[in-house]
């Protein structure tokens, strides 16, 4: 036998050596995630997709340096239910959140518990709307409910609930930026939900934005003034028209003592108590500098309301309407690129995935709307950037049709982590890398809460890039069927025209196989109908 050499010993523990350092360089690239979201931020109001009514150029950057996505879309367009989508990777009717009402289901498993488990640092700051205690987090300071834009209050995980003076966008990114400053471990991979409020009605800018945007004139859309022929019951009596069914003092800050005066009735019974909860909670400063532009707003529109007609006031009541969710959005797009500029700082842009993302689409006056709920294309589709450096070649653009529901699979994937079984969405990162082939050509999309807010009936459907086939039910039993390419504002329903028979015949067929792959029925769909009366009887 030959003599053992020192040599030998010194490359046994080289290679041993080798091993650990593979293993631990390996551990550390393993991404962060940094996933933004805001509420209610339509893609028509973030300049990548359309400069027709605002610059966002921090948002755009993610654009600039990503993958921009055309066909992003949701599975039920509503907050709550979308959120609790994204967090577990399932469909309302599978994960049991299916309106903003019903609670959510805490023995779900979320993405972020799983990646906290597989030695992810993980962290929340912002808006949830649900739960008061969500888990998977190391760190978290969530507003209670919807929240409110100014002086809010935040429930923690380590300091009860506290109340912060300030405008809470420029709070949540502070929060955010100070996490990352000074909590974050620098050994461990991390995960970081940075969730704006804004642009959630009641739309309240930062005071910075108040001038700039109360003088601006935003372009009308062509179907501002939609009458809804060519469509079925649903769109007819849906309670989201800017002129008819938004507050006058919550939304469109008149003041409540002019409504008084000009004798203008409430909208709801919460139209002035809107105003009171949102202005009302604003400090002496902070209402002082309100009243110095909304106060000659509300003077302006007391000489001319008594002159105004219907379409006058439609139109006054839209542009106040993008002044204020506009200019709410401003600061988002700053804070945005607060957080950029310090991954850029910090060195950590180009291990770090991130995403900018809405709960789901919104109405900026389209078909004289509103809000949201519909499968009609502006509440729907939802924006979507991405930025992965070394993955994703900049500049690009996706129009395949992804959802909210991709998301869990998504982040568990890039970090090297089978998702569950139960998981029902689709790894984007064959998209990221430019593999678009055997991606899923069709989405399916389940609305519920009916009767209710805005009285947007209950409905399913099936969405293709060219295509969409939708079943309205419960007190109505209606089909329709719009051609996305040739009806981009989905004006005419083509469910009965012989012309595309096969292609409704080929879509009911198709939505049936959706509804069996994600488990959804008829009988669940009255069984949630059930929950619903019976829950409406106590």
């Amino acid at each position: 036998m030959k003599p053992f050499k020192f040599s030998h010993l010194f490359l046994i523990a080289m290679g041993i050596f080798t091993i650990f350092s593979c293993s631990e360089k390996s551990k550390r690239e393993r991404p962060n995630i940094l996933f933004i979201m805001a509420d209610d931020h339509a893609y028509q109001a973030i300049s990548a997709y359309s400069n027709k009514l605002m610059e966002t150029p921090e948002i755009d950057r993610l654009a600039t340096e990503g993958m921009l996505f055309t066909n992003a879309c949701v599975t039920n367009s509503i907050c709550a239910p979308s959120r609790a989508v994204i967090l577990t990777g399932k469909h309302s009717h599978i994960n049991g959140k299916i309106d903003n009402r019903f609670p959510f289901d805490t023995t779900n498993v979320t993405f972020p518990q799983i990646l906290r488990r597989h030695g992810y640092q993980t962290a929340l700051f912002g808006k949830l709307h649900f739960g008061n205690n969500p888990k998977g987090f190391d760190q978290f300071k969530i507003l209670p409910g919807q929240g409110h834009y100014y002086n809010p209050e935040f429930i923690t995980k380590y300091e009860g609930r506290i109340k912060l003076e300030g405008y809470t966008t420029d709070i949540i990114t502070d929060m955010t930026l100070d996490w990352l400053e000074e909590e974050r471990d620098p050994e461990k991979p991390f995960l970081l939900m940075y969730l704006h409020k804004a642009p959630h009605r009641e739309w309240l800018p930062a005071p910075r934005h108040y001038k700039k945007f109360t003088k601006m004139t935003f372009p009308e859309p062509e179907t501002l003034f939609d009458d809804y022929e060519g469509r079925g019951t649903a769109a007819k009596t849906a309670e989201m028209n800017i002129l008819k069914h938004m507050n006058w003092a919550g939304d469109s800050k008149i003041y409540p003592e002019v409504m008084d005066e000009l004798g203008i009735p409430e909208t709801s019974n919460w139209d002035k108590k809107a105003f009171m909860r949102t202005v009302g909670r604003m400090n002496k400063v902070q209402r002082a500098k309100w009243d110095e532009v909304y106060g000659p707003i509300n003077e302006e529109f007391k000489k001319k309301y008594p002159d105004m007609s219907e379409e006058d006031l439609m139109r006054w009541r839209y542009q106040r309407y993008m002044q204020d969710y506009l200019g709410s959005i401003a600061a988002v797009d700053e804070g945005v690129g607060r957080v950029l500029d310090y991954l850029d700082r910090a060195g950590l842009r180009e291990n770090t995935i991130v995403v900018y993302t809405s709960d789901q689409g919104f109405y900026l006056g389209e078909h004289g709307w509103f809000d949201k709920r519909f499968i009609y294309n502006e509440s729907f589709k939802t924006p979507l950037i991405v930025r992965w450096p070394g993955v994703i070649t900049p500049g690009t653009v996706n129009t395949q049709m992804v959802q909210n529901l991709d998301f869990a699979q998504t982040f568990l994937e890039a970090a090297g982590i089978a998702p569950p079984a139960d998981m029902q969405g689709e790894s984007l990162i064959p998209l990221f890398e430019g593999k678009t082939e055997n991606f899923r050509d069709a989405v399916y999309y389940h609305y519920y809460e009916y009767p209710a807010v805005h009285m947007v009936k209950r409905h399913y459907g099936i969405v293709t890039e060219d295509y969409k086939l939708v079943h309205f039910y419960y007190d109505v039993d209606e089909w329709e069927l719009y051609d996305r390419k040739k009806d981009i504002h989905e004006l005419h329903n083509v469910y009965d025209d012989p012309d595309y028979a096969k292609v409704v015949a080929n879509l009911k067929r198709r939505l049936e196989e959706l509804r069996v792959k994600y488990k959804d029925s008829p009988e669940l769909d009255k069984k949630f109908i059930e929950l619903y009366e019976n829950a409406k009887k106590k």
